[in-house]
């Protein structure tokens, strides 16, 4: 059975972890520096931030002042919306690189698939990449559409789509989860837990009772074995603890189907498919 420091090979050969700390929500200094910490003591190998989270120089200390070697350490970043053309994405890269303070960013995203502007900034994530600033790149809220638009034009396929994602959105994201796998690109999960609005479920509770595991667990539990890479969030110990104890059971084919029943196209953020 697999473990929390179990990894996926890319299509560009790196191995990331499958499973990871989302850190959008904990703020700048001592709480995120502890969030950050606290997991990877407690066996996170990945770290998933952002620009837009403006918290990037507390995971890079947290990053640089563990005992854990950083090659082990796998760290995301992302482009933000107001950052999009060429020289922009640019720039915007070294100023997150700058914040982070770390030698080298493991996965660069495109935040949003911004209207008008996308090729010249995939451009300039192929550079990025290239020269070898960073050792992947990737998107995140890119639907079937602008993948497929993405694909047609790209010397340097995406290695990861990363998109809000749970039972209760899976058949709702179905094209678009089979456009990342015909083309060998990670599907990450953001937002499993659905802010804990659907932790009342039947199912959900039913599967927490004859597990023995909470909600949040049953919700990780079905993104990883519906192959997907998951990063929860939290800054809270206890949940960053919580959501780790998941690898000592997995879900049949039968109980993921019972939960993806109640798929509505649930989401709790944005939602980019009506983007153009």
């Amino acid at each position: 059975m697999s473990d929390i420091k179990s990894r996926v090979k890319l299509n560009n050969e790196i191995e990331m972890p499958l499973f990871g700390l989302g850190v959008y929500l904990s703020e700048e200094g001592e709480q995120c520096i502890e969030a950050v910490d606290y997991a990877l003591n407690e066996g996170y190998r990945l770290i998933d931030t952002a620009s837009f989270y403006a918290n990037e120089k507390s995971v890079g200390k947290a990053v640089r002042q563990s005992s854990i070697l950083r090659e082990e350490v796998f760290v995301t970043t992302k482009l933000w919306n107001s950052d999009h053309g060429y020289d922009e994405a640019l720039f915007a890269f070294e100023k997150s690189l700058k914040k982070l303070d770390i030698d080298y960013i493991d996965l660069y995203l495109v935040h949003y698939p911004v209207p008008g502007i996308r090729p010249k900034t995939w451009k300039a994530m192929e550079r990025i990449y290239d020269e070898g600033m960073c050792k992947s790149i990737g998107v995140s809220n890119y639907m079937s559409n602008h993948l497929q638009e993405l694909l047609s034009v790209c010397n340097v396929p995406p290695v990861v789509n990363q998109i809000e994602l749970s039972p209760f959105s899976y058949r709702a994201r179905k094209a678009t989860i089979n456009t990342c796998l015909e083309n060998n690109i990670v599907v990450q999960n953001y937002s499993p837990l659905t802010r804990g609005r659907k932790f009342d479920d039947p199912v959900v509770q039913e599967l927490s009772i004859k597990y023995g595991k909470t909600p949040a667990q049953i919700l990780l539990r079905w993104g990883l074995d519906r192959g997907f890479s998951v990063i929860p969030k939290s800054s809270n110990p206890g949940r960053i603890s919580e959501n780790a104890s998941i690898f000592d059971f997995r879900l049949d084919t039968e109980e993921k189907k019972a939960l993806e029943k109640s798929d509505e196209g649930f989401l709790v953020c944005w939602d980019p498919g009506e983007t153009e």
